[in-house]
């Protein structure tokens, strides 16, 4: 294990980005990359300033600032070999729930040329069926009519871009690091869609002066335990209240749309490209979607880490299959990509021990990711009448996941779907196996109309059901 510590001065680091969402996966990857080029002098006006606005951010944001915001994250390889980094590019850090002010005041300083955002797939306040901005939601509304006192990451952009706006601050980039298809288009599509509600001249000034690039992002970082909190000090001889681990993979394509400036981040590894949409594509069709591919099989069979079902030759074969048969034919290979390497080592990377996440994390709202990472293959799957065998016992899988909760071995569980509708929830019920495709974020593809795939579906569902989801994927294989 070697111990990398930043070089650069801290006081000598101004704030040039102020982030939403301090989270993990955040500190991982954009604290990683932006930390590594604040080595150059004429980078160190990048500096970030986090901002977090949950209450339960509570904990995270009280356990940074007791250590001057400085944390490690310890990067695992494959190989079973670690590196550790000492992470100094977290100059500031706001908690909205303690000083909603200092976040609209923070967002409209001129110093700020970029606001990058993880909010998760969910945050965007997009309708399921319509794919609209909900402008219905209660908090939403609230913001709306209150632009002085926000209580959304919409309200608090808004009003910090209006007094940015009112102060003449200049213009200004906001960069999504969700995993989205397009991701910087939904953020445009969103925020347009609250300001225009709350505010037509300062959506008039949004138009002129934000610009909002697609990117896309990558490294798999699991959940930090408190166990995990003790081992990790304990390999890096450092008392850290906040530390982070991911594996040793990591990519950022980012699309080149920076009004105001933006870091060398190229310096550091990252791609800049005038287009991401392939790069994407790659990502969520093969890693995404296997990770959907993954979750709900292994979890019914009992697995319960993603290292563990990794050992399992069926779910291997089970997801090499999908990559291989069902979905290259899909992908275009980005420049300069092997797409067979590509696979090989996501492959790898599921099975890295060291990173291994909880599958029930991979499980978690996948009402929101299947449109996203399976769904848009698997149209054109049905259109051009190929093989629906893989995707049709994965829609199996997760009715019995939701509707049974419990696994092949008699152990029942809990499981977690912050985005059901009530509606959702009566068709998850419903003994009428079809009723399961007409969930509010499956229902505008009409899944219902592909004679195949519906036979497949109501088939694997019963058997699932009378044999269980082990038996039933060694029958496919």
């Amino acid at each position: 294990m070697t111990l990398t510590s930043y070089q650069f001065k801290p006081e000598n680091i101004t704030t040039g980005i102020v982030h939403i969402g301090v989270g993990n996966f955040h500190r991982a990857h954009e604290q990683y990359y932006t930390n590594l080029i604040l080595e150059e002098k004429d980078q160190q006006n990048w500096g970030i300033c986090g901002v977090c606005l949950l209450p339960s951010d509570e904990h995270i944001v009280k356990n940074l600032r007791s250590q001057n915001l400085d944390y490690t994250l310890t990067v695992c390889g494959r190989d079973g070999k670690d590196e550790v980094y000492k992470i100094g590019s977290l100059r500031e850090l706001i908690w909205g729930i303690e000083d909603p002010q200092a976040v609209v005041d923070k967002i409209a300083e001129s110093d700020i040329k970029i606001i990058t955002l993880t909010i998760t797939e969910g945050g965007y306040n997009l309708d399921k069926e319509t794919h609209e901005f909900n402008l219905n939601d209660e908090k939403i509304k609230h913001d709306l009519e209150n632009p002085s006192q926000p209580s959304t990451v919409f309200g608090f952009v808004a009003e910090g871009l209006r007094q940015r706006k009112n102060r003449d601050n200049g213009s200004i980039t906001i960069l999504s690091c969700d995993n989205l298809q397009h991701n910087g288009d939904t953020t445009k599509k969103a925020f347009a869609a609250f300001i225009e509600a709350q505010d037509k001249d300062l959506a008039e000034w949004v138009r002129s002066n934000v610009t909002f690039p697609n990117s896309m992002v990558d490294r798999i970082t699991p959940a930090t335990t408190p166990q995990d909190v003790e081992r990790l000090n304990k390999k890096s001889g450092i008392d850290d209240k906040a530390p982070v681990y991911c594996e040793d993979f990591v990519q950022w394509v980012i699309e080149d749309n920076f009004i105001a400036g933006r870091p060398n981040w190229e310096k550091a590894g990252v791609e800049f490209t005038d287009d991401v949409t392939e790069f994407e594509n790659m990502k969520l069709s093969l890693l995404n979607a296997s990770h959907m591919l993954l979750s709900y099989p292994s979890f019914l069979k009992g697995h319960r880490k993603v290292d563990q079902a990794m050992q399992d030759r069926s779910i291997v074969k089970f997801i090499r299959d999908y990559m291989d048969i069902d979905i290259t034919p899909y992908v275009p290979a980005p420049k300069n990509t092997d797409l067979d390497v590509y696979k090989q080592t996501l492959i790898e990377r599921f099975a890295n021990h060291s990173v291994s996440d909880q599958v029930s994390r991979l499980c978690f709202d996948g009402i929101s990711k299947l449109p996203v990472y399976v769904i848009p293959n698997l149209i054109k799957m049905i259109n051009d009448d190929k093989d629906l065998t893989r995707v049709a016992f994965l829609f199996a899988s997760y009715r019995h996941y939701l509707k049974y909760k419990v696994d092949d071995n008699g152990h029942s569980f809990d499981v977690a779907e912050p985005w059901l509708t009530e509606k959702d929830i009566e068709l998850i019920s419903s003994d009428h196996t079809l009723d399961f495709l007409d969930l509010s974020s499956f229902k505008s593809t009409d899944l219902k109309s592909s004679d195949k795939f519906v036979s497949l579906y109501t088939n694997f569902a019963a058997e699932i059901k009378n044999k269980g989801a082990g038996e039933t994927l060694e029958s496919i294989l």
